[in-house]
Order: structure tokens, then C-alpha cells, then sequence
């Protein structure tokens, strides 16, 4: 049986959809029955109960061979994942897929992936299996400039000349998927990217093709955005955090397109013209 956490975000919802298509058996920790209506509906038993909750946590890994450990950033996420890691050692499951990120690094310089990387050291001294999936910026995360793209045709974001390698949810769940139900993963590192290396420029000119209109991409001052952040997110620790992660990218360098989907998967990464096509009702 593999175990799933996190199975209602972007990234989880994919990989337990690519596990059901694949036919695999999973099971999800969720909090939410009603959120989680869809997954059930196609095959995924689910557990209801708060992967923070040791004891909710021992119940869904009865049985459990294979974890899937994604959790959401927060200033307690390696804690809970080192919590977890226990836990599911000691329930005898026997490979784990972490969530993870391609700035996890040892030398990482802001929150996020700092908890990343040290939870991946935890999980390679634990004794247990493990895979990393470490993709580089979600294309999803433009879905929060789709107000913006539709009524002003442009979106502000923090990046400034900064790149990234943005890969859509649905490929970084395929590989998820793969790893937690194919064979010979184990000790790999996957760095998961899309097929182009793009500015935020780069990105506003896919928009301009794929609408037919012109979209702009408007660089706004960093501090300014952190003040926006503060206002939208939970807690002043994760606006920190994720104000540390733009700056990454507006000032650090850009990351290699890797071909790892494809050796994967078989097949190429999903395009972001494609992404933009495929959520056209948002951006439109």
C-alpha cells in the first residue's frame, strides 16, 4: 500500500491521479472527507485525520510499504517531516518519495529550501529507501496572476531578469507517481523541469501568442511585494520565506533544463503554451 500526504494540492492531487491511472492502490491522509471527494470517488481510501497528529499518522500507515511525504512550507515543516520519517519507519514502511525542491541544496541560503535539504539528509540517514523529486518553480503558480492576466492583460511579480525551468504539476505528479510505484528509484535525486528556460518577459510573450492578445510582465520592487505577501499569506515567517524564494530567482542563477522527465516518462514535459491552453478559461 502507498500512503499519500498532501493529496489535495496541486502537486498530490496529480500524482494520486496518476497512481489511480496507472491502477495503483493508494491510500491519503486528509483532513477533509468533502475535499477529498473527488479522489475518493475514483479509488483512493482515505484517512481522515491531521498529518500533525502522531496518532492519525500511525493509523494511515498501517499496511503502508511506500510514503509519500509532501507537506506544506511552513516554520514547522521539518519537524512534522522528521515526525513522520519516524513514524513510518517504525510501521515498517520501506521507501519514501519526498517533495522537494531543485534549490535544496547544501549550502541553500533561505528557508524553505534549507528545510527541504535538512529533511532530505534526516531521510538518507534514516535506513529507509528514499527518492527526491526536486522541481524548480510550478507553472501552476501563475494561476494566482490569472485576475490580473484577464482584465489587464498584464501580471507584477518580483522576479526581475531572473529564469526559471517552470514544469507543470501534472508532469512533477507523474513522476512522483513513477517513483512511488515503478521500480529501480530508489536513491535517485530527480530534478524535474519544464522543456524551456524562461524569463518572466519570456513568459509574458507566451501569454501574448496563446491569448492573441499583448500581455506584459511588470517587475515590481521587491519589498513593495513583500508587503502584498504579508497581507495574503498566514503568517509573517512564510511571506519571509516566499519573498526569499522571488529573490533567489531574480538574483541567482538560472538553473539547467534537465531531461529527466523524458528519460522518466517517454515522453516531453507539458509546454506553458500548453498550460496557458489547457486553463484558458482562467487567463481569458
Amino acid at each position: 500500500m502507498i500512503l499519500l500526504t498532501g493529496a489535495t494540492g496541486k502537486t498530490g492531487s496529480e500524482t494520486a491521479k496518476a497512481l489511480i491511472a496507472k491502477g495503483v492502490k493508494a491510500r491519503a491522509l486528509v483532513r477533509s472527507a468533502e475535499k477529498a471527494a473527488a479522489l475518493q470517488a475514483a479509488g483512493i481510501e482515505l484517512v481522515i485525520g491531521d498529518v500533525t497528529d502522531r496518532e492519525s499518522v500511525r493509523k494511515a500507515l498501517a499496511g503502508v510499504t511506500r510514503l509519500f511525504l509532501l507537506m506544506p512550507n511552513s516554520q514547522h515543516q521539518l519537524e512534522l517531516e522528521k515526525q513522520v520519517v519516524d513514524l513510518a519507519k517504525a510501521a515498517g514502511v520501506r521507501h519514501v518519495v519526498k517533495m522537494s525542491s531543485m534549490e535544496a541544496v547544501a549550502d541553500a541560503a533561505s528557508p524553505i529550501p534549507q528545510a527541504h535539504w535538512a529533511a532530505e539528509e534526516y531521510i538518507r540517514a534514516s535506513g529507509l529507501a528514499w527518492t527526491m523529486i526536486k522541481p524548480n518553480f510550478f507553472m501552476q503558480n501563475l494561476l494566482g496572476s490569472a485576475k490580473s492576466i484577464k482584465e489587464k492583460q498584464s501580471f507584477a511579480l518580483p522576479m526581475g531578469e531572473g529564469r526559471t525551468a517552470m514544469a507543470d504539476a501534472r508532469d512533477i505528479g507523474a513522476v512522483a507517481a513513477e517513483a512511488l510505484s515503478g521500480a529501480g528509484h530508489e536513491g535517485q535525486g530527480y530534478e524535474i523541469t519544464g522543456p524551456e528556460l524562461l524569463s518572466f518577459h519570456q513568459v509574458a510573450e507566451r501569454f501574448s501568442t496563446v491569448l492573441g492578445t499583448k500581455v506584459s510582465y511588470i517587475p515590481v520592487d521587491p519589498g513593495a511585494y513583500h508587503e502584498i505577501l504579508k497581507k495574503v499569506l498566514t503568517n509573517e515567517w512564510h511571506a519571509n520565506a516566499v519573498s526569499a524564494l522571488f529573490r533567489e530567482i531574480a538574483e541567482g542563477e538560472s538553473p539547467q533544463v534537465t531531461d529527466t522527465f523524458k528519460r522518466l516518462m517517454g515522453r516531453d514535459p507539458i509546454s506553458l503554451e500548453r498550460f496557458i491552453r489547457d486553463h484558458i478559461g482562467a487567463f481569458r
